[in-house]
Parts: structure tokens; C-alpha cells; sequence
């Protein structure tokens, strides 16, 4: 499967992927990064793994139809059957969506459907969650709302600071990440509504995030 990344800043989570395939964990490949920030430090991790890469930026389009459909296009180029946002800092509408149906997926910072939007973390410290996590989805018209492929848990320690926080949950988005693009690469996610269900991954038989087989 050829996957594409679009991403607006340091790509920590595009590099946990990268390492994955460089591992040989995941079949296909990276086959193009857009950033919509020229400064944006992905595309240097890009330029080190010789993976082809383009800046689209908003401010060069009329509108934000316009600006998409450039991504679009440069996707469909490249083969891309799967869009991973990596984050990606803009919403994308439904158009976008339709270009590829049931096959953009997100990166999230909480246990969807809590704390959506930005500043997740923040969220869960000032709400006093005991628990919070990490959420691979994929993307729907509604923010953060699309049907979750696998969550990670976190805990939410008395002393910890949102950044501190952050750190830990980044932790599982670099594993949960490349598992979820593995799944789909592989055609073992069957969505039926809001339920996502992946063929021969193994449930309920371990007391931490059993789904992650292949990476923890």
C-alpha cells in the first residue's frame, strides 16, 4: 500500500512511521509528505530518508477548496491509497474526504470521544482525568469524532504538567500509529458504522493495550 503523510511541524510521529517500514514492520511505502509549513522540521527528517516530499501552502490558493484539491492531486499522483495526518494542523472538509473514502486517518491526543480539539492534554489535566491516552481514528467531517481503529491508555500522574503529559502519551502515538497504518495496509480493518474491528489481532488476553503485537 502507498501511504501518504501530511504533517505541520517537527514529524515525530511521520519518523516513528518511517522507522517502521524501515524496520520491515510494515509492507509498501511513505510515497509523499505534504507540509503546509515550509519551516516545518518533517521535511528535513524527509530529506534524510530520501522520501519525496511537497510543501503546499494555504496562502497560495484563493481558497481552502482550491488549496485541497492541490493536495489531492498530488496524492492521486503519487498512487496514495491511504492519508495518514501526522500532525497535520488544518481540517480537512468533506470533499477532501471523498477523494478518499474510508481511508484518511488520524492521530489524536486523547481517548476519543474525550477531549477533542486542541490542547487535549491540557484538557484531560484541568478536567482532573485519572486516565487519558492517545487515539488512532479515522477522520470524519466531524472533529476528532470518526470511527476509532485502537486507543492506548495513559495515566494521568498527580504531579504531572501538560508538557510532562504530552511526553508520555507521544510514547503510545509512536507505537499506535504505525500499528494502525499495518492493520490497514494488511485489509484487516472492517469498519461497520462507528465499530472498527481488526481481523486476527488479538483481544482482552493481556492487561495493557493488547492490540500492539507487532510493537510493543
Amino acid at each position: 500500500m502507498k501511504v501518504g503523510v501530511l504533517v505541520s511541524g517537527r514529524g515525530s510521529n511521520l519518523q516513528a512511521l518511517i522507522n517502521a517500514y524501515n524496520e520491515g514492520k510494515i509492507k509498501g511505502e511513505i510515497a509523499l509528505v505534504i507540509s503546509d509549513n515550509p519551516q516545518a522540521y518533517a521535511i528535513e527528517r524527509c530529506k534524510r530518508h530520501g522520501i519525496e516530499y511537497a510543501v503546499v501552502e494555504r496562502r497560495e490558493f484563493k481558497s481552502k477548496l482550491e488549496f485541497e484539491s492541490r493536495m489531492v492531486e498530488l496524492l492521486k499522483e503519487k498512487g496514495v491509497e491511504l492519508v495518514v495526518l501526522a500532525g497535520f494542523m488544518r481540517v480537512l472538509s468533506g470533499e477532501f474526504l471523498k477523494a478518499f473514502p474510508m481511508r484518511v486517518i488520524n492521530i489524536h491526543p486523547s481517548l476519543i470521544p474525550a477531549f477533542q480539539g486542541l490542547h487535549a492534554q491540557r484538557q484531560a489535566l484541568e478536567y482532573g482525568a485519572k486516565l487519558t491516552g492517545c487515539t488512532v481514528h479515522f477522520v470524519s467531517e466531524e472533529l476528532d469524532n470518526g470511527p476509532v481503529i485502537v486507543q492506548a491508555c495513559v495515566p494521568v500522574l498527580p504531579q504531572d504538567t501538560e508538557e510532562s503529559l504530552s511526553q508520555r502519551i507521544l510514547e503510545f502515538e509512536h507505537k499506535i500509529l504505525p500499528q494502525a497504518v499495518k492493520w490497514i495496509s494488511e485489509g484487516r480493518v472492517e469498519v461497520e458504522g462507528r465499530r472498527v474491528v481488526v481481523r486476527g489481532a488479538t483481544y482482552g488476553t493481556l492487561p495493557v493495550n493488547p492490540q500492539l503485537e507487532d510493537f510493543l
